[in-house]
């Protein structure tokens, strides 16, 4: 790395050494070509020879000579860089900065005795255990179509989402997952979209071990499931995790799609009151589990429940208790909305959830609820396109005083992005109902067509 630093009337370039080369950026490193497009592993294919230089040094020498070769140490799985020989020790170095001995800091090392004596290039046999599992996967698939970009870790789980081109390579992909993860002991790949009842992977084992049932940690936070039965997707632990900072001990949450408790069992642990739902059974036990295992049982209520329902049940009772009975200023209330492939469809729900005589004694400082409600967009402008999906499920414009923010929370697929939309509900929301709105709105509309436009004098 090359950088430039300026004093008045002088460029001075300073030259920083890179703290490690690539090693598939070395040909000579990289695994034999003839295993471009094996299906099957066999793993005795990925031997070969390599020339890679050396310094022999005396043992009494090498911690002297270490800090100037520490950052040219030729560094691969399952290979120790400074290997024992009698009497003496030898230092492998990485063939990519180092060409010869004048590669090397030699003046350095002449001082500690070191001379092109000590210096020699010669044979390395390199074996499967060499290498990552990227590396391999990368010499096995074909270099014309695009690779294994990712994949998904729940604890001793891979959780793959193969294209169609990778399939005759899937047994392969799979074993050496099994051979270079470590502690994985099983791996799957997604069947199918998600469309069944309970919105969980279909999977396909790959190969490994028929066991679905994982421990893992998020954001600090044990969870157990059935992964083959419920939804868990690590890459939403980061979101998680922005909504549970939101929230401060009293505060309320109704969760209303819950799962196992990503954002449930977390914001009990914070002794927020929790009302959590989930529809799938499956889920339900493992939510009731995460949550006693935890210790917070205390400060959450859970529920096996379509979505629609716990909103017109225990969502309402306990709001409308609290709208009543307490300082909402006091703390906050948040309603969470996590199936993003239907959640906005259940916004109507809160459209008239109230009469409008329940809310009439309300003061005037009452702060009701933020929702956040996480959907698929796809198209173009998919931040438009998501605050359309909201407003068209729920009924209405949601303007500046209502609207929170859009957040972008990951790409899903080409043009497919998914968003959170927060927004805070209002008297007019919970009391008039999704019908009378919108006509109460296009009657507005209608009126306002007709008024003289304003014309400004000049």
């Amino acid at each position: 790395m090359v950088n430039k630093a300026r004093a008045p009337g002088i460029t001075i370039i300073i030259t920083r050494l890179r703290h490690y080369f690539r090693n598939m950026d070395s040909l000579d490193l990289q695994p034999p070509a003839s295993v471009r497009g094996m299906q099957e592993l066999k793993r005795e294919k990925f031997r070969k020879s390599v020339p890679v230089p050396r310094l022999r040094v005396p043992e009494t020498h090498v911690q002297r000579v270490m800090p100037y070769v520490k950052k040219l140490l030729l560094k691969m799985e399952h290979l120790h860089p400074v290997r024992a020989l009698e009497k003496s020790r030898e230092i492998l170095l990485h063939p990519t900065p180092v060409k010869n001995w004048e590669s090397l800091p030699t003046e350095d090392l002449q001082k500690q005795e070191i001379t092109q004596e000590n210096f020699c290039f010669s044979e390395l046999e390199l074996t499967y255990e060499n290498w990552s599992a990227n590396e391999i996967l990368k010499s096995v698939l074909p270099a014309e179509e695009e690779g294994l970009t990712s994949f998904s870790r729940i604890g001793h789980i891979a959780h793959l989402n193969l294209r169609d081109h990778l399939l005759p390579y899937k047994q392969l992909i799979g074993q050496v997952f099994l051979d270079k993860l470590p502690n994985c002991r099983t791996v799957v790949n997604k069947a199918a979209t998600i469309d069944n009842t309970y919105r969980n992977f279909q999977l396909e084992l790959i190969c490994g071990d028929a066991d679905y049932q994982v421990e893992t940690k998020e954001n600090g936070i044990p969870f157990e499931f059935d992964f083959s039965k419920v939804y868990w997707n690590p890459r939403l632990s980061t979101e998680h995790e922005r909504i549970v900072k939101l929230l401060r001990s009293g505060d309320v949450l109704y969760d209303v799609f819950a799962g196992v408790g990503p954002f449930s069992v977390p914001a009990s642990k914070k002794r927020c009151h929790v009302l959590a739902n989930d529809l799938n059974p499956v889920s339900f036990h493992w939510l009731q589990h995460n949550a006693k295992r935890n210790k917070s049982l205390t400060h959450i209520k859970m529920f096996n429940k379509d979505g629609r329902q716990f909103v017109l049940e225990e969502l309402r009772e306990d709001l409308l208790k609290r709208l009543l009975t307490t300082d909402t200023t006091s703390y906050a209330i948040h309603i969470t909305m996590n199936l993003p492939a239907l959640a906005v469809e259940f916004l109507d729900a809160f459209r008239g959830l109230f009469k409008d005589n329940e809310l009439s004694n309300l003061p005037d400082n009452v702060v009701y609820p933020t929702v956040h409600v996480y959907s698929f967009a796809k198209g173009e402008n998919t931040k438009e396109l998501v605050r359309d999906l909201v407003e068209s499920n729920l009924g209405a414009r949601l303007d500046d005083t209502l609207i929170q923010g859009i957040s972008f929370v990951r790409n899903v697929a080409p043009n497919k992005d998914m968003y959170r939309v927060s927004f805070s509900l209002s008297h007019k929301l919970l009391t008039i109902p999704k019908e009378k709105l919108v006509a109460f709105t296009r009657k507005r509309s209608a009126e306002e067509e007709h008024l003289p436009t304003k014309v400004k004098c000049v």
